[in-house]
């Protein structure tokens, strides 16, 4: 019997991690065949070339579709999604999967998408129906649900708002976010060895801090970031973690605030272009609180019953757990939230702490249906109309 060929892209570091145990599930099935291309950032010495990671990881890489081109501006990543729209139907041609899989709601993934429209080839889509409402990955991820076939969400909210859109109810299914699995799964780096991996000594008050663009307030992630450093001046006694932002607009200017901001205090601040998974989860382990703006702070970080400051509208319209503090972006506002944070008052409320995203074996599920899921005529949509 031939086996079903999956083909899973990945662009960055964030998703990679995301998708890794579904790769893994599919790899180990011998009823399916497992394709990967890679793109973004993946290919990009400035972001890490991660795509070294995903072969020490034993997945073998069938295509490499360049796109990045050495700008952040909206110029250039608009002509980046053009690179990559055109790198994808190669890709695509050569490799013919029987389904595309796909992650999120950035800009490579819509130059993926709309080549495997044109080819006919049937796309599965994780983590639609959120909302991001600051940023262009909102428009984004709405527009690759609409290109896609089988939608597989994070949450019974979000399946709903697929729904929404006009998607059967039938092919949009919740099996949780899938980057729970890596919780669930992995053995985390104990404090020494995670210090050992990083080459810094972390302290008794320790901050992870992941601040990405806010895409759709030009000139303001700069502003921002400034205000973000004004707080975190504030706790002296707190080491700080960086993470670098991922290849959005004026994402580089933040990435050179950062680099400045640690060369002014190199004994307290650590930065890193891509830390990897097991480093990240185990970085949160380690720290007192996560800041910043990421997805990963509402997903990932509430499963350590840790605080998760969250800045400005990156994130505005998805689901939170009680762990995440939402705050403005002046100095003041973070400030406030970190002291919320640290807090025993706060403290005391993190036992608690429940996920809506599901159990943490979101893989296994996604895999199975990939498999047993009937492809003949699922390019024909109709659009479905929300009884009201």
């Amino acid at each position: 019997m031939e086996k079903r060929k999956i083909c899973v892209v990945t662009g960055t570091r964030a998703d990679y991690g995301l998708l890794y145990w579904l790769m893994k599930e599919i790899a180990a099935d011998e009823s399916l065949q497992l394709q990967t291309i890679v793109t973004g950032m993946h290919l990009s010495p400035e972001f890490g070339l991660t795509y070294r990671v995903m072969e020490a990881d034993g997945f073998p890489i069938d295509e490499k579709v360049e796109m990045l081109l050495s700008s952040d501006t909206p110029v250039g990543i608009a002509k980046s999604i053009g690179l990559a729209t055109i790198g994808f139907a190669d890709a695509l041609d050569r490799l013919q999967p029987d389904v595309m899989v796909v992650l999120g709601d950035r800009y490579e993934i819509l130059a993926a998408v709309q080549a495997a429209l044109i080819a006919r080839i049937p796309v599965a889509h994780l983590h639609g129906g959120e909302l991001t409402e600051g940023a262009v990955d909102e428009s984004i991820r709405h527009a690759v649900t609409k290109m896609s076939h089988l939608h597989y969400t994070a949450a019974e909210a979000y399946r709903q708002r697929v729904i929404q859109l006009g998607e059967a109810p039938e092919r949009v299914l919740n099996f949780g976010a899938p980057g729970l699995d890596q919780i669930t799964r992995l053995q985390l780096l104990s404090r020494a060895e995670f210090e050992q991996s990083i080459r810094f000594a972390l302290g008794q008050t320790n901050f992870l801090v992941t601040y990405h663009p806010v895409t759709l307030q030009a000139g303001g992630s700069e502003a921002a970031m400034r205000e973000l450093m004004r707080a975190l001046d504030r706790f002296p006694e707190a080491k700080i973690l960086f993470t670098k932002p991922n290849s959005d607009t004026e994402g580089r200017i933040i990435g050179q605030m950062i680099d400045e901001y640690a060369a002014d205090a190199p004994e307290r601040v650590f930065v890193a272009t891509s830390l990897g998974q097991l480093r990240y989860l185990s970085a949160i382990a380690h720290c007192d609180l996560v800041v910043g703006n990421s997805s990963s702070g509402l997903y990932e970080v509430p499963l350590f019953h840790k605080p998760t400051i969250n800045i400005g509208d990156r994130q505005r319209g998805r689901l939170r757990p009680a762990s995440v503090i939402d705050c403005a972006s002046s100095a003041d506002a973070v400030a406030a939230a970190i002291e919320r944070g640290l807090s025993a008052s706060f403290q005391q409320t993190l036992a608690g702490i429940s996920s809506p995203f599901g159990d943490g074996n979101a893989s296994v599920k996604i895999k199975e249906h990939l498999k047993h899921v009937r492809l003949e005529g699922i390019l024909q949509k109709s659009f479905y109309e929300v009884k009201r």
